[in-house]
């Protein structure tokens, strides 16, 4: 099974999805704006990912900056009790396979994470082809 820790309102996420469902893997997705994090979750994710909370936080269009938390003195704590306050604060997509977990931008990062990719032609939302008419990655 592969879990996607979802934000609907993100195209990098929902790219991730259509990927993922053209894939026809098993899938089970998270809106982690509606259910949250936790703790021993997070830490669990960056870990396999390789990521740091610092790594793992999302500036762009969050509350990350007014909330102080862009500051060097910031620990990995207060980041991660940050993020489990406001979700919005991890950045997306993060995918859970068999293969690995990872921070899927770009979005066809998730390939990877693959067994088996979709059929092709596959593209993102803006038009940029991910996988041509036979199915190879374009790079």
């Amino acid at each position: 099974m592969i879990v996607l820790h979802h934000n609907p309102d993100c195209g990098t996420s929902r790219n991730v999805l259509a990927i993922l469902r053209a894939s026809g893997a098993d899938l089970r997705v998270i809106d982690y704006l509606t259910e949250g994090w936790t703790r021993p979750q997070l830490l669990a994710l960056f870990a396999a990912a390789g990521l740091t909370p610092r790594a793992a936080l999302r500036i762009r269009r969050s509350p990350a900056e007014a909330l102080g938390l862009l500051a060097a003195d910031i620990t990995d704590d207060q980041l991660l009790d940050a993020m489990i306050a406001h979700p919005i604060l991890v950045n997306r997509p993060l995918v859970a396979s068999p293969r690995g977990v990872r921070l899927c931008r770009p979005s066809e990062t998730v390939l990877d994470l693959l067994d088996q990719l979709p059929a092709g032609p596959l593209h993102k939302e803006d038009g940029q082809m991910i996988l041509n008419a036979n199915g190879e990655r374009v790079d």
